[in-house]
């Protein structure tokens, strides 16, 4: 696997809410290292793996129960304002779980509240990784993965819901990425 990554100079050096589509395992690796400092967020099962929960819970997660959406939603808010203000950027997944490659899900808005929340602005990312290493697989495949970074979406006067279909606009505006020849 290679990859070919795009825009990374609107990576900026003030903290972040980056809003990533999510097909693999490969981004989350890739974009905690790229826009570091990091703080994750997590479904808190997930700090129950044996070896990986425990490397996890040493970056200091927010780790949410999705099985009650509104707590989640407060600890997101309230935690993640948090991290933003100690000068961390969060990565989020509006599409909650893992997507097959060439598809989108739903996005859920709770990334577009953080950051009107905490009037930080958003970076938008999407890629192709589930091209060469599809969800749910151990299984990786060779090719190129395509990855691109757009211009910050400033929150300023913004609703969450506004914020939120902006990165929509932004993903189906850049939906060649993930979906070559088709628009």
């Amino acid at each position: 696997m290679r990859y070919d990554i795009q825009g990374a100079e609107h990576i900026p050096d003030t903290p972040v809410v980056v809003l990533s589509t999510h097909q693999s395992a490969w981004e989350t690796i890739f974009l905690y290292d790229a826009v570091s400092p990091v703080c994750p967020i997590l479904k808190k099962e997930l700090l129950s793996i044996p070896f990986w929960g425990w490397a996890m819970s040493l970056q200091k997660p927010i780790a949410i129960d999705r099985s009650k959406p509104r707590e989640a939603g407060r600890t997101l808010l309230r935690e993640g304002t948090r991290r933003l203000k100690d000068g961390l950027n969060i990565v989020i997944f509006p599409e909650g779980s893992r997507s097959k490659a060439g598809e989108l899900k739903p996005l859920s808005r709770g990334g577009a509240k953080l950051a009107v929340a905490a009037n930080t602005p958003v970076l938008p990312v999407i890629h192709n990784a589930g091209d060469c290493w599809p969800a749910h697989s151990l299984i990786k495949h060779p090719g190129i993965i395509r990855l691109r970074f757009g211009a910050p979406i400033e929150v300023d006067g913004k609703t969450a819901n506004e914020v939120s279909d902006a990165y929509a606009q932004w993903l189906a505006e850049n939906i060649d990425i993930i979906t070559p020849g088709k628009q």
